[in-house]
């Protein structure tokens, strides 16, 4: 009993505390979820409110951490419930939890506020949910307060810019130091006892030092008033330092009889913009790789027009397409997306990629690929991102084709006059959340001439207005029906030059990506 004892005690001292207010009229689903919580390595403690003014009160007197919300209650929603949360002005994760809500409802709760919905009858997600929205409020905190530090700093370095001054010099007309400001030992670590009666450009870096002495020369001999000249200058522990230096020809006024210099440290702004050039660079040249990563021609195939395009939001973004062929000889168009963008969703975007077209080439079940996909990618992932993924396998002779879908956003066979023939909805979850998730693979109608398959990314629907419309996936379809006559590359181009449009010149939020493809 005792051993016993000392496990649970060990047990419990490793999970993590947490506060959870639950909107719920079920005091049994309270508890259930709770216990889910507790189960998933977390020792919550909860209190359960079922009206706004019971929220409004527990948001006022205690602090949560998370909140799992049922949508609808007797006298309470969760859209309700999101907009107490937002009045009360607390940053806490909020998941709605249903019995069952449909897709619309949900994205619309998302973008009223919530940060997670998860149906009731399939709560595998309810811990790595709550995991990762913990993980993202942390992140929002140490934002604001590094925004805080920021700003706080950047007062702090305004008084002292304002405060305090250059190096004031004045010099003689063969450069000697009449006068020097203090703010030379900030700078070069040389008191003005140091620097009095010796020759300024002395303390150049030997390099430079004749050349300087030419330029300030040759100005004055010019009756130059005002003039300029940047050199290195050796600094405090003998590191080089970059000094710019405007000079005042006054060597004819009787009351300074010198000359002027104003000299600022220039050093880090130059390793600034050195660094921002080295950057630009980089991302230049990464951008130019991932370009070749995507396919360099659209496939040739009798009775079909196909063609492709994605344009990051980032100078490397985490949206991937290809055209594939399996074991079987069957041509596959393949659209995928990586949680965010930049970088590390291009790196991530590239092993993908790799992975695909290994899998793809040996096998033709597309369930199986996206099924050892998902194992492989998951290894490598982490917690942090997920990849989306629609594959979608055309017979070309028979012209019958087979979907399976990644978590990813829908795709649509659309008929020759424009209606939605077929939406193909996701049938597994996003890779990279589950090991050995299981992906469906769904049979869909033979297509006819005229028909259009549109595979697409996110970023294009959900791209906003001035006034925070989103685009939405209809006006893709009308796009894309209004251009029907045109080419399938013709029709891609059309789309990304219509949401631009839409968007007003703002700056693109996410990656744009899509393949059309047109039965002939």
């Amino acid at each position: 009993m005792s051993g016993a004892s000392e496990k649970s005690k060990d047990t419990e001292d490793v999970q993590r505390p947490l506060r959870v207010l639950v909107v719920e009229d079920s005091e049994f689903d309270a508890r259930m979820l709770v216990g889910l919580l507790k189960a998933g390595g977390f020792n919550p403690t909860f209190k359960r409110v079922e009206t706004a003014s019971q929220m409004d009160e527990a948001l006022s007197r205690e602090e949560w951490e998370v909140i799992l919300a049922d949508y609808n209650l007797p006298e309470f929603s969760a859209p309700e419930a999101i907009k107490v949360l937002r009045d009360s002005k607390l940053d806490i994760p909020f998941i709605i939890v249903s019995g069952g809500i449909g897709e619309d409802t949900a994205v619309s709760a998302m973008r009223a506020g919530a940060h997670d919905y998860l149906m009731k009858g399939n709560l595998a997600r309810l811990v790595p949910a709550v995991e990762r929205e913990l993980r993202d409020a942390e992140v929002r905190v140490s934002r604001r307060e590094a925004v805080k530090e920021l700003r706080e700093s950047e007062m702090r370095h305004r008084s002292l810019i304002e405060n305090a001054s250059d190096i004031i010099l004045l010099l003689d007309s063969k450069g000697l130091i009449k006068f020097v400001s203090p703010a030379c030992e900030k700078v070069l670590g040389k008191q003005d006892q140091e620097l009095l009666g010796t020759n300024w450009f002395d303390h150049a870096e030997e390099s430079v030092r004749d050349q300087l002495r030419d330029e300030y020369s040759r100005s004055l001999h010019q009756e130059l008033i005002n003039f300029s000249f940047e050199g290195r200058y050796i600094g405090l522990n003998g590191d080089s330092r970059v000094l710019d230096a405007t000079a005042q020809n006054l060597l004819n006024d009787e009351a300074i009889e010198g000359v002027v210099l104003n000299v600022r440290d220039v050093t880090e702004r130059l390793q600034t913009q050195a660094a921002i050039r080295e950057s630009e660079e980089e991302f230049r040249v990464a951008r130019e790789i991932q370009q070749h990563l995507f396919p360099k021609q659209s496939p040739s195939v009798d009775g079909f027009d196909i063609a492709g395009a994605s344009r990051p939001a980032a100078a490397t973004g985490g949206d991937y397409f290809d055209y594939l062929y399996t074991s079987d000889g069957q041509l596959v168009l393949a659209v995928a997306d990586v949680s965010g963008h930049g970088a590390g969703p291009a790196m991530l975007m590239a092993e993908t990629r790799a992975y695909l077209r290994i899998l793809s080439r040996n096998r033709d079940h597309l369930g199986e690929i996206l099924f050892r996909a998902n194992n492989m990618v998951g290894e490598d992932v982490g917690k942090e991102r997920f990849i989306s993924m629609h594959l979608v396998k055309i017979d070309v002779k028979s012209k019958i084709i087979v979907q399976c879908s990644a978590g990813h956003t829908p795709g649509y066979i659309i008929g020759e006059k424009g209606k939605i023939k077929a939406k193909m909805k996701r049938t597994g979850m996003a890779l990279g959340i589950m090991p050995d998730a299981e992906y469906e693979v769904e049979d869909l109608s033979k297509l006819e001439k005229g028909d259009i398959i549109l595979l697409l990314t996110d970023g294009l629907a959900e791209t906003a207005n001035k006034e925070g419309e989103l685009y939405g996936g209809q006006r893709v379809i009308e796009e894309l029906h209004r251009n029907r006559d045109l080419s399938a590359a013709e029709i891609v181009d059309s789309v990304f030059e219509a949401v631009a449009n839409f968007s007003g010149g703002g700056e693109q939020e996410d990656d744009y990506t899509m393949i059309v493809a047109k039965v002939l």
